[in-house]
């Protein structure tokens, strides 16, 4: 505590805010990994409605693709929706390690330009008329100096020191092995349990719908049947007005025929008539011109 107490202020707050970042860093291991670990040992208790989100996705996959679903591929999606703020977790423990040299760093250049701009105003010093006057604050302006080497080493270790704590409680606890192992229990018990189940619903459902389809063929066949049959009676029905229509279309045939034999008849005898007809003008033509010769002879 002696040691914080004569660090500058930026140090201080760089050495804080690296000790923040750890107690975070750490907690969010703890805590993913143990969600992590109760996800997978949960059984089928269902947590946050994670379970029956991911069953729903992988029956209308496995409706629409069968044996052929990509299982891993699906358990990634749900995993990325449902348990994004634990993937964001992940993330900022795997850079956790690099934040906190690079903050150590940072803690490092703070304490150099601190050290620099000490010994800049101890040389300034050390060039004025007033040397031996400032003699005795020399001793405070190396001590200023060395102050800010301090920060420099004393950031650096403890961002460090944090990095390599951060590394070991990773490797021991190590959120994503337990998210892997989380994913193989979910494919194990989807294809193992689930898709037999789909499987055999899938089969039962044919059976069912090959029987919907034979009763649609016995009603259908039925309604052909009687569709026919009356087809049939009005063939018959029609077939006998036909008939009907055909006697009576011979009888008009039969007067027909009988009238035109009556008008050759009628012809024949026209013709006859206006024979003699013609025969009895070509006479009277032949005395009219006999009667007009005789006259003008008389006449002469």
């Amino acid at each position: 505590m002696g040691i914080l107490k004569t660090l500058p202020p930026a140090s201080f707050v760089v050495i804080v805010v690296i000790a923040l970042l750890f107690v975070l860093a750490v907690a969010l291991l703890l805590i993913v990994s143990a969600r992590y670990r109760r996800l997978r040992t949960a059984g089928r208790t269902d947590e946050n409605g994670f379970r029956s989100t991911l069953l729903r996705e992988y029956t209308a996959a496995f409706q629409k693709y069968g044996h052929d679903v990509n299982t891993p591929a699906i358990i990634s999606n749900v995993i990325g929706e449902r348990l994004s703020p634990l993937l964001l977790c992940e993330r900022f423990l795997n850079n956790a390690v690099s934040l906190f040299v690079t903050l150590g760093l940072f803690g490092t250049f703070l304490g150099l330009s601190l050290s620099v701009a000490s010994l800049t105003k101890l040389i300034g010093l050390s060039n004025t008329d007033q040397w031996l006057n400032v003699l005795d604050s020399v001793g405070g302006g190396l001590m200023s100096a060395l102050s800010g080497m301090g920060v420099a080493f004393y950031t650096s270790l403890v961002g460090a020191g944090c990095s390599i704590l951060l590394t070991i409680l990773r490797t021991i606890l190590n959120p994503q092995a337990e998210r892997e192992k989380l994913e193989t229990r979910l494919e194990l018990w989807l294809d193992t349990e689930v898709a037999p189940q789909l499987a055999s619903q899938d089969a039962s459902d044919e059976v069912s719908l090959v029987k919907q389809m034979t009763g649609a063929l016995n009603t259908a066949s039925e309604g052909i049947r009687t569709a026919l049959h009356d087809t049939s009676l009005a063939l018959v029905k029609t077939a006998a007005l036909n008939r009907t229509v055909l006697e009576d279309f011979e009888q008009t045939v039969g007067k027909f025929n009988d009238g035109v034999h009556d008008y050759s008849e009628v012809d024949y005898n026209l013709r006859g008539t206006v024979e003699r007809l013609d025969l009895a003008v070509r006479d009277l033509s032949a005395a009219l011109r006999d009667i007009n010769r005789r006259m003008e002879e008389a006449k002469r």
